[in-house]
Parts: structure tokens; sequence; C-alpha cells
């Protein structure tokens, strides 16, 4: 759930924390070791033992890049954990439900009302466990080619994300480490939707 997201050319502060992971210019620094491919391990910003798909990015090229805005219409994430489904509702029109993994029951997806406090496009994975960063920035990242902060709990974000393994969130299975993990090309429709500032509702 910890992890430290780097960009190239930061809008943030330096040393921006992700759940799990600490977040800065370019890299994203998750507290725990990527799990073997087949097991669900915790990791920052999250990297569990991450099953997601590995379609190619469209902006694999913009490395690392971190997005700063903020929302000009009505829009807003919502996360149903009992469906293991979310949603955007933007403008009175709804996107999705696309589905998700969610939170270990040890470690849960928080609930509440949170705020997009970063978007990273090809973040990069970091142990804040031992300092290694995993060399695969984009599809085959453990996050994917997308990631969405939304909640900042002392040197860890939590986030929604991509993932190179799609069974997990085929399954909607509760695995992670806080984090929601979510197939690319619905990650990447969501980033495009939403800004730093839009809510994101995560329901029971």
């Amino acid at each position: 759930m910890s992890s430290l997201l780097r960009r190239p050319f930061s809008l943030l502060p330096v040393s921006l924390i992700l759940a799990g992971a600490v977040a800065l210019p370019g890299i994203v620094q998750v507290s725990a070791e990527i799990p073997a491919e087949n097991t669900e391990a915790s990791v920052s910003p999250e990297v569990s033992a991450e099953k997601s798909e590995s379609s190619a990015s469209p902006e694999e090229s913009a490395d690392n890049s971190e997005v700063s805005a903020s929302p000009e219409i009505s829009t807003k994430v919502v996360l149903l954990l009992g469906r293991r489904e979310i949603s955007v509702i933007r403008d009175g029109e709804k996107l999705g439900p696309w589905p998700v993994a969610i939170g270990d029951p040890r470690t849960p997806t928080p609930t509440g009302v949170f705020k997009v406090e970063n978007k990273v496009i090809n973040p990069q994975y970091q142990s804040t466990k031992s300092g290694r960063v995993n060399p695969a920035i984009g599809v085959a990242s453990p996050l994917g080619d997308r990631w969405i902060g939304f909640l900042q709990s002392g040197q860890n974000q939590f986030g929604i994300h991509g993932t190179p393994w799609p069974y997990w969130v085929n399954a909607k299975a509760a695995v992670t480490n806080g984090c929601v993990r979510m197939l690319h090309a619905h990650v990447r429709q969501l980033f495009d939707v939403v800004e730093v500032g839009t809510t994101v509702e995560i329901l029971r």
C-alpha cells in the first residue's frame, strides 16, 4: 500500500507519499516487495502480488508524468466495495461500472469520502522496505500505467491503479494492501475523466 511516485517533471511537492509507498517525482515506492506472480502480497501504493492485464498503454512514452488540475465539471467516483465495482458519475451520466480488486480483510480499502490527490502516468514501483526500484514502467509495472491517489495516511497513500495481472480484477478479489486495482483499459478511462480534487466516494 505504500509507494513512492517520481515523475520527471513534477507538479507536486518533491515528497509525496502513496498508500504504503512514497511518492516522489518519478517513482512509486511501495512498502513491501512485490510477491510472486501468482500470489497477492501487500505492497505500497500498493502493489500486492498484482495480477493484471497487459494491454499496451497509448501513453507509455509519457514517463512517470504527474498530472495536476482542478475539476471544472461535476464528476464523482463511486466505489461499491460490496459489489467490487467502480463507476464515475459525470454531469449526471454514469460511466461503468467496472470490476475492481480491493483490500484484503486484514488490509481493507478505506471507506468514506475522499478527493483525488494526485494522478501519475507510468508510475514506477519502489519498495519502501528494501529501497529496490522495480525497473518495469507502463503496463508491466505492478501499478500498471495509471495511478490515481485518493488518501494519504502517514507515509502511505491509497490509490486506484492498473495491474499486470487481470485475474484478480476479473475475479473481483479482496487481495490488495488497501488500494483498488482495475484493468488497464478501464483505469485509463477513469484517469481521463477525473482531475485532482475530484470526489471519491467509497461505500461498503
